[in-house]
């Protein structure tokens, strides 16, 4: 019996480029017309897999898009995400456990976090929660991704 896992991305620098610049999935004329952001090469292919081994794919991040905004950018890659936490949503439910972390993926019931930053990589150390990090050079972040779930099983 395979683990049935809640998994976690983060979007600047690990899904969407910004300061990190990587290839990224080709746009489709939808995705221009509603002017998306343009997501890692790889995501999609990663996304389905995981979602075929029947995980739950979710969206942690700390800008302060709006839900609908980054639900609307996977929805036009034609990708279905299980949820989606934001800035705005993380600081009112941190709140309540009196923690200071820029994630904490087990608030949300995640069992894996995804993130390209070192400070999370400390944080999930510090917290006791899983977290695989990916550098902007890893050509093959999505098989980093699927070695370290497999990891976890």
């Amino acid at each position: 019996m395979t683990t049935k896992m809640k998994i976690s991305f983060d979007l600047d620098d690990l899904l969407i480029p910004g300061i990190k610049q990587f290839d990224t999935e080709r746009q489709g004329f939808l995705q221009k017309i509603f002017n998306t952001e343009k997501l890692r090469l790889g995501t999609i292919e990663l996304f389905k897999d995981l979602k075929s081994q029947g995980h739950q794919i979710c969206i942690y991040t700390t800008s302060f898009r709006t839900p609908f905004k980054i639900w609307l950018t996977f929805f036009l890659y034609r990708l279905n995400l299980d949820g989606i936490v934001n800035k705005t949503l993380h600081d009112k439910k941190i709140m309540n456990i009196g923690l200071s972390c820029s994630k904490y993926p087990p608030m949300f019931d995640i069992d894996i976090h995804i993130d390209d930053s070192e400070g999370v990589k400390i944080e999930a150390q510090r917290h006791n929660f899983r977290a695989i990090i990916i550098t902007e050079n890893d050509k093959n972040w999505t098989e980093t991704v699927l070695t370290g779930i497999n990891n976890y099983l």
